[in-house]
């Protein structure tokens, strides 16, 4: 039986990005969104499976990994992805924006990980991904990065207790990756791009990273990838940058 991941925003962006990866090495992958994806690649649809989901609902990520257990009776990996940035000051925010970037960004991967937790076995992985924010604040950005920070946190905590259980827990934290959800955020007057995302982002590439270029979502999930592979066995409590050398550590 091949190995199995779930993902939740695994439909479009980043997380299908990291759900192919996943497919094109043989895994079946079960996604959870609050969107599916219309169309899927011939070669992947006996593989792949979608449910529609909220992940700030609780008994939605049991669902998630209730129905992944029922397809394959296994789960090799779980990744919590599915998230938003918005910037806004610090005067502007209000309880409904702090709720919904928190309950999404933060609490929704506490659900993911309580469901994974209940069903992961021995030499399994749980994965969380972050972002650069988790490693430092940025103007106009302090919702967003403390939930990142919340997960940097979290990720450490479950890697002690899961642990002595032979599961392992490490985060991902890419610097900004060109995807849709992304160029919208930067279309906000707001945000670092002043509304002007694809200049920002390449002024960003050429001053602010080593290698004068931004990582992909491709990369991305080479790490993911990794860090559920036998390769990093050794390997649990991290938070990993990709980020192509704009915060060396």
């Amino acid at each position: 039986m091949a190995n199995t991941l779930v993902i939740t925003g695994g439909s479009k962006g980043l997380g299908w990005a990291i759900a192919e990866k996943y497919l094109q090495n043989g895994w079946s992958v079960v996604s959870g969104s609050r969107s599916t994806r219309p169309t899927i690649e011939a070669s992947y649809q006996d593989r792949f499976r979608q449910i529609e989901m909220d992940v700030r609902d609780r008994a939605a990520h049991k669902t998630l990994v209730g129905a992944a257990i029922a397809w394959t009776g296994r789960i090799d990996c779980f990744i919590n992805n599915a998230g938003f940035s918005e910037w806004r000051p610090i005067s502007d925010i209000d309880e409904e924006f702090l709720n919904s970037i928190l309950e999404t960004n933060l609490k929704g991967y506490f659900w993911g990980s309580q469901a994974a937790a209940s069903i992961l076995q021995p030499g399994s992985s749980l994965i969380n991904i972050s972002s650069l924010a988790a490693r430092r604040g940025t103007p106009n950005n302090s919702a967003y990065v403390a939930s990142k920070f919340g997960v940097a946190g979290l990720t450490q905590s479950l890697a002690k207790e899961l642990g002595p259980k032979g599961i392992r827990v490490n985060a991902v934290c890419p610097v900004l990756v060109r995807t849709e959800g992304l160029v919208e955020a930067l279309k906000d007057k707001t945000s670092p791009a002043g509304g002007k995302p694809d200049e920002f982002l390449d002024n960003f590439a050429t001053s602010q990273t080593a290698l004068g270029a931004l990582p992909t979502a491709s990369q991305v999930a080479d790490m993911c990838f990794f860090l559920s592979s036998p390769q990093a066995s050794a390997i649990t409590g991290q938070s990993i940058n990709v980020d192509c050398g704009v915060l060396p550590n």
